[in-house]
C-alpha cells in the first residue's frame, strides 16, 4: 500500500465493446481487491523507464456495460510526469483487453498492476503473454456466472408470490407420510383496509407455520373472512351502500392485500361465511342443536337504542353511559323473544382444561367468566298475593309466579335473611309492585339500565334501591320481609333474586344501614358474642349457628358447599322439609343468539300457528338472505319488513306459516370456521370426513385474547355439542392455544381512524418491502404483549434486510474469490461454526416458545458475526458455506421472499427454501472453549475470571481465588466460605 504522502491520480476510459475472446487477468490477493496481471504498454522502448519509475498502479475498476468498458485507474508515485507516461501507454493496453470481457459478465473487477515487468508490449514477449492469456482464459470458463446484486424488494416478493401461487407452493393435502400440523389464525372481518393490527397477528403466525413445515410436518394453514355481522353491517350504513356488496368488495380487496404478505395460506380453502355455501351449513347445525335440545326460545332483556329502534349487541354498547354506537344515545333495556343454544350443559366440562395448551390467562378468563357456585336452591313466597299461591311447597317445580326462586352459597344463613332484592330488570318486578311505588320503581329501573354489569357490581359503588311494596315470606321461620329493587343484584347471576342477610354479607350491610333495614346476627365467632347494634361491618368467618331454631351451636367453617359442617347441615334438612334442592350455579348464562339485523345467517326456524316452531326441511337449505331488502336499522328486523320472505309454509301440515325473520350472532358463523376450512367447496356436509379424520383437531390456534370469554368458549361449546350429536369427535377443538398483544398508536393509544393514528401497512410495502414489514413486526415488541408503534424503528429492521442481501451476494461472500480468500483459521472456523449453531439452538427454541423478537435479534447478531468471520478469511469454507445455508433457513419463516431469492439464485440451491428441513443443531459445536465466571466478595462484583468450558468446581474455586483483585480484597485473610454455584458465580465470603 502507499503511504499518506504519495500522491493518487485516478483516469476513467472507455472503450468499445470488442468480439475479442474473453480474458481473465490472473489474480493475486490483496486486501478484498482482485489482481490482475499484465498491464503492458503500447511502446518497448518506455519500459525500463516505467519499470524505474512505477512503484504500484492499481487499477480499480473495470465496469463492463453493454457497448463500453469502464477502467479506472489510480496510480501511486513519488514522481507524478514521469508516471504519467507509463500509465498512459499501460492504459492503451488495458483497453485490449477490456473489450474480451464478455457481455454475460455485468460484475465489477478490481485489477491491480504489479511492478514495470509486468507492463511489457504484447509483440515484445509472445510466449509470456498468450501463456497469461490462456491462463486468464481457463479461469474466466470456470467462473460462475455473476448474479444482478441489486436489491429490489418489489419486483422480487412479487417475482416469488407469483410463483409459489402457481405451483401451489402451499397447498396442503393430506399425505399420511408425514405427522400433520394445523395452524390457525383468528379470520378478520372485512368491514375495511387491513390494519397493521392485522399483520401483528397474521405474519408471526405465518412465521410459525412454516418453521413447523420446516420441521417435517404437513402444514395446513387457511385463511377467510368473518363475513356477517356488526362491523360489515355498521361500515355499509356509514357509507351507504348495500351490506352484501359492500362485504364482498372488500374481501376482493383485503384478499390482495393478503397476497403481499407473502403468507403460506392455502387459498383454495378460503372459507367465506357470508356465502350461501358457507351459511347453508351454519343453519344446519343450528337445526342439529334443536334437535338435541339445545336451542330454545324465550322471552329475555336485550340493550335496545331508542333512537335507532334496534337491538343493540355487547360490542355496540360504548362507554360509562353506556350508549349507542351508532347514535351516541344511553340505550334502555328492553324484553324480546329470542333464541339460546343450552351452553350452560357444558359449564361443567368447559371448566376442565386437561391436556390443553392454552394460556393460563386464558384458563383464568374462562374460570372467572363461568364463575361456578356450590349452594341452594329456595323458594320464596310472595305474601300480597297468597291467594294464587300454590298451597303444596315442596314442588319446586310449579309454574306459579308467586313462589320466587332464590339461589344461595350460605343457606346456614337463612333465618338472618331480612329482606329480598331483586334484579331491576327481573321479570316480576311490573307484576309485584304496588301502585304508589311504580313511579319510584320505574325511574330507577331507567336509571339503573344505563349502567354496565361493571359499574353495578362494583364493590365500591354505593348501594341504591327503592322498595316495591311488596312482602316475601321467608320459609324458614314464616317471618314477613320486604321485596326491594337494587342495581346491585342482576338477571346475570342466579335467578336475578338474592335473600339478603346483612349480618354477614357487606353489600347487604351497607344497603340494609342506609335504609334502616333489619341486620339479625346468625353466624357468631367462637372468641367473642357480638349483637347486632354494635355490628360496624358484616362477619363472613367461621363460628357457630345461632338465633336459627334447632340448628344454635352448629359448627360454620369458611369452606364452600358440603365441605362446611353448617351448610351441610341445613342443606339435608330443607330438602327434607321440600323448601328447596341442592343446587350449583354460574355466571355463566346461555348463549343468546338472535339479532334483529338483516346482515347474519338466518335462523332456519318456521312458526305455524298449529304446530308452534319447526325446523326447515334439511333438504331446503339454505334458507338465503334477500337482495331487495331495507337494510337500514328500522326498529324492527329488516327480514321481518319484506312483503314476501318470511311467508312459507309449515313443514308439518302444509299451510301458511312464518318464517323467523331474527338472523344468528356471528359468533354462530366463527364457532366452526375451522371445519370448513377442511372441504370449502364440500356440498354432502360441512366438512369432509376424510379431512377432518387427518387434519382435527387444530394443533395451535393464534389470535386475540379479548375473545377468551365469547368466541373461544362458544367455539368450546360448539364443539362438544357436536360431538354429542356425533359430528365431531375429542374432548377439544384446539390443542394449543397462544395470544398476541395490540400494536397502539405512536401516541400510546388504541388505533382508530378518528385519532388518526393508524398504521397502513400498504404504505410500508411499498416503501420498504413485505420483508421488511414482516421482521419489524416480529421484532419490535414481545408478540404476546404489544406495545406501540414506533415508525423510525423499521429503519433498523430495513438496514439488516439489505445488509444480509449484501453479505449474500458480493463475489467473496459468494466464493468467486474462493482460492484466495480460504485462509481462515482453525480458530475462526471453529468460532463461526459455534455461534451458527448456538444461534440455531436459540431461534429453535425461540420460534417453539413464539418468542418472534428474539428470533430476529438472534438473527441481527449472528450476521454481524459473520461478517467478521468474513473479513478473517471465512468465506468459502465449508464453515462459510454451512453457515449461509443455515442462515437462510433460519431466515426463511420470518423473511420468506428474499430467503428464496437468496438460496434458489444466488447460492444456487434447490427451489424452494420453504421445502426444506430445518437444520438440526450440532451440539458438539455449540460448546464454548472457555466461559467467563463473576467473582463476587462479600457481595460486590470484584473480578471475572475466564477458565475451560469443563473446568470442575475445585478448579473454577482456584482460579478465583488466585485473580489479584480478589487477592487484594482478601487483605491476606482466609476466606471465610467460598461457594461455586452452578459452576456459573463464584462468591467468596470473609
Amino acid at each position: 500500500m502507499a503511504t499518506a504522502k504519495k500522491k493518487e491520480t485516478k483516469k476513467k476510459v472507455t472503450v468499445k465493446k470488442s468480439a475479442a475472446k474473453a480474458v481473465k487477468p490472473a489474480a493475486k490477493k490483496v486486501g478484498a481487491k482482485k489482481v490482475v496481471k499484465a498491464a503492458k504498454p503500447a511502446a518497448k522502448k518506455n519500459v525500463k523507464a516505467t519499470t524505474a519509475k512505477v512503484k504500484k498502479s492499481t487499477i480499480k475498476k473495470v465496469a463492463v456495460a453493454k457497448t463500453t468498458t469502464e477502467v479506472v485507474t489510480t496510480v501511486k508515485t513519488r514522481k507524478p510526469r514521469a508516471i504519467q507516461i507509463a500509465t498512459n501507454k499501460a492504459i492503451e493496453s488495458l483497453k485490449q483487453m477490456a473489450v474480451m470481457v464478455p457481455p454475460s459478465l455485468n460484475k465489477e473487477i478490481v485489477v491491480k498492476s504489479e511492478p514495470a515487468k509486468a507492463i511489457i508490449p504484447a509483440q515484445a514477449q509472445p510466449k509470456t503473454s498468450m501463456a497469461v492469456k490462456e491462463k486468464v482464459e481457463e479461469k474466466m470458463e470456470e467462473r460462475p456466472q455473476a448474479k444482478d446484486k441489486s436489491y429490489n424488494p418489489q419486483a422480487i416478493e412479487k417475482k416469488w408470490q407469483d410463483k409459489w401461487e402457481a405451483d401451489k407452493l402451499y397447498r396442503a393435502v393430506i399425505d399420511t407420510s408425514k405427522p400433520k400440523h394445523y395452524a390457525l389464525t383468528m379470520l378478520p372481518y372485512p368491514s375495511g383496509d387491513l390494519h397493521i393490527g392485522h399483520w401483528y397477528a397474521i405474519t408471526p403466525s405465518d412465521a410459525r407455520a412454516r418453521y413447523m413445515r420446516m420441521k417435517g410436518y404437513n402444514v395446513l394453514f387457511p385463511m377467510g373472512f368473518d363475513a356477517f355481522g356488526l362491523p360489515a353491517e355498521n361500515a355499509a350504513i356509514k357509507e351507504g351502500i348495500h351490506p352484501m356488496k359492500r362485504t364482498f368488495e372488500n374481501i376482493e380487496r383485503m384478499r390482495k392485500q393478503m397476497r403481499t404478505m407473502g403468507a403460506m395460506f392455502d387459498w383454495e380453502r378460503e372459507a367465506v361465511s357470508a356465502s350461501p355455501e358457507y351459511y347453508k351449513w351454519t343453519e344446519w347445525f343450528f337445526i342439529q342443536l334443536f334437535k338435541q335440545g339445545l336451542a330454545y326460545r324465550k322471552m329475555s332483556a336485550v340493550d335496545w337504542c331508542p333512537n335507532c329502534n334496534t337491538t343493540l349487541a355487547r360490542e355496540q354498547v360504548w362507554g360509562d353511559d353506556r350508549h349507542c354506537e351508532r347514535c351516541g344515545t344511553p340505550v334502555i333495556k328492553k324484553n324480546l323473544d329470542q333464541w339460546f343454544f343450552k351452553a350452560t350443559k357444558y359449564a361443567d366440562e368447559l371448566l376442565n382444561f386437561d391436556d390443553m395448551d392454552w394460556t393460563q390467562t386464558v384458563k383464568t378468563l374462562q374460570t372467572n367468566w363461568i364463575d361456578r357456585s356450590e349452594g341452594a336452591e329456595v323458594k320464596f313466597r310472595i305474601a300480597s298475593n297468597q291467594s294464587s299461591v300454590n298451597s303444596n311447597q315442596s314442588e319446586l317445580n310449579t309454574d306459579d309466579w308467586s313462589l320466587i326462586t332464590v339461589f344461595t352459597t350460605r343457606p346456614d344463613t337463612l333465618w338472618g335473611a331480612t329482606f329480598m332484592v331483586f334484579s331491576p330488570e327481573h321479570p316480576l318486578v311490573d307484576k309485584i309492585t304496588t301502585e304508589e311505588n311504580k313511579s319510584a320503581v320505574n325511574e330507577y329501573k331507567a336509571q339503573a339500565a344505563r349502567q354496565t354489569e361493571i359499574q353495578r357490581g362494583a364493590v365500591d359503588k354505593e348501594k341504591t334501591g327503592v322498595f316495591t311494596g311488596a312482602y316475601a315470606i321467608n320459609p324458614v321461620n314464616q317471618k314477613h320481609i320486604q321485596i326491594w329493587i337494587a342495581d346491585y343484584v342482576m338477571m346475570s347471576y342466579g335467578t336475578g333474586a338474592i335473600m339478603a342477610v346483612p349480618a354477614h354479607d357487606e353489600r347487604d350491610f351497607a344497603f340494609a344501614k342506609k335504609y334502616d333495614l333489619p341486620i339479625i346476627e346468625v353466624i357468631r365467632p367462637d372468641v367473642e358474642t357480638l349483637h347486632a347494634t354494635s355490628l360496624q361491618a358484616a362477619y363472613i368467618g367461621a363460628g357457630e349457628m345461632v338465633n336459627s331454631d334447632q340448628f344454635n351451636g352448629t359448627k360454620v367453617s369458611t369452606e364452600k358447599g358440603r365441605k362446611n359442617p353448617g351448610i351441610v347441615t341445613v342443606l339435608d334438612w330443607i330438602a327434607a322439609q321440600g323448601i328447596g334442592k341442592e343446587s350449583i350455579n354460574y355466571r355463566y348464562r346461555d348463549w343468546l343468539i338472535s339479532r334483529q339485523r338483516y346482515w347474519g345467517a338466518p335462523i332456519p326456524m318456521i312458526h305455524c300457528e298449529t304446530h308452534g316452531w319447526n325446523p326447515v326441511p334439511e333438504d331446503q337449505l339454505p334458507v338465503t338472505l334477500p337482495e331487495d331488502v331495507e337494510w337500514r336499522p328500522t326498529g324492527e328486523s329488516p327480514l321481518k319488513l319484506h312483503p314476501t320472505w318470511k311467508n312459507t309454509i309449515c313443514p308439518i301440515c302444509g299451510g301458511p306459516a312464518t318464517r323467523e325473520t331474527d338472523t344468528m350472532d356471528t359468533f354462530m358463523c366463527s364457532s366452526w370456521y375451522h371445519l370448513r376450512y377442511l372441504s370449502p367447496k364440500y356440498d354432502q356436509g360441512p366438512f369432509d370426513q376424510a379431512e377432518y379424520d387427518y387434519w382435527m383437531p387444530v394443533d395451535t390456534y393464534t389470535g386475540g385474547i379479548e375473545h377468551a370469554t365469547m368466541h373461544l368458549l362458544y367455539t368450546r361449546f360448539f364443539h362438544k355439542a357436536m360431538r354429542d350429536a356425533g359430528v365431531t369427535k375429542g374432548k377439544e377443538p384446539m390443542i394449543q392455544l397462544r395470544n398476541q398483544g395490540m400494536v397502539l398508536g405512536e401516541d400510546n393509544d388504541k388505533m382508530s381512524k378518528s385519532k388518526g393514528n393508524v398504521v397502513a401497512p400498504d404504505l410500508l410495502v411499498n416503501k420498504y418491502g413485505a420483508d421488511s414489514v414482516r421482521a419489524y413486526i416480529m421484532f419490535f415488541a414481545r408478540w404476546e404483549m404489544g406495545a406501540p408503534w414506533d415508525s423510525q424503528g423499521i429503519e433498523g429492521t430495513v438496514r439488516w434486510i439489505r445488509r444480509v442481501w449484501t453479505l449474500f451476494t458480493d463475489s467473496v461472500s459468494n466464493g468467486l474469490e474462493t482460492d484466495e480468500r480460504m485462509n481462515a483459521s482453525d480458530e475462526v472456523r471453529k468460532n463461526l461454526r459455534r455461534k451458527v449453531h448456538q444461534t440455531l439452538r436459540k431461534v429453535t427454541r425461540n420460534f417453539e416458545n413464539f418468542d418472534f423478537n428474539t428470533v430476529v435479534s438472534s438473527l441481527m447478531e449472528l450476521m454481524n458475526e459473520m461478517y467478521k468471520a468474513r473479513e478473517a478469511g471465512a468465506a468459502g469454507t465449508d464453515a462459510w458455506k454451512e453457515a449461509q445455508e443455515i442462515y437462510l433457513k433460519m431466515m426463511a419463516p420470518v423473511a420468506p421472499h428474499i430467503s428464496e431469492e437468496l438460496w434458489t439464485n444466488h447460492l444456487g440451491k434447490p427451489y424452494s427454501i420453504h421445502t426444506q428441513l430445518w437444520p438440526a443443531v450440532d451440539e458438539e459445536a455449540t460448546r464454548e472453549d472457555s466461559i467467563e465466571i463473576p467473582v463476587q466478595v462479600n457481595g460486590k462484583l470484584r473480578d471475572k475470571v475466564i477458565v475451560p468450558a469443563e473446568a470442575s468446581e475445585d478448579e473454577i474455586r482456584a482460579a478465583a481465588l488466585a485473580s489479584e483483585a480478589v487477592q487484594k480484597y482478601l487483605e491476606g485473610k482466609e476466606p471465610r466460605k467460598v461457594i461455586v454455584a452452578k459452576g456459573r458465580l463464584v462468591s467468596i465470603v470473609v
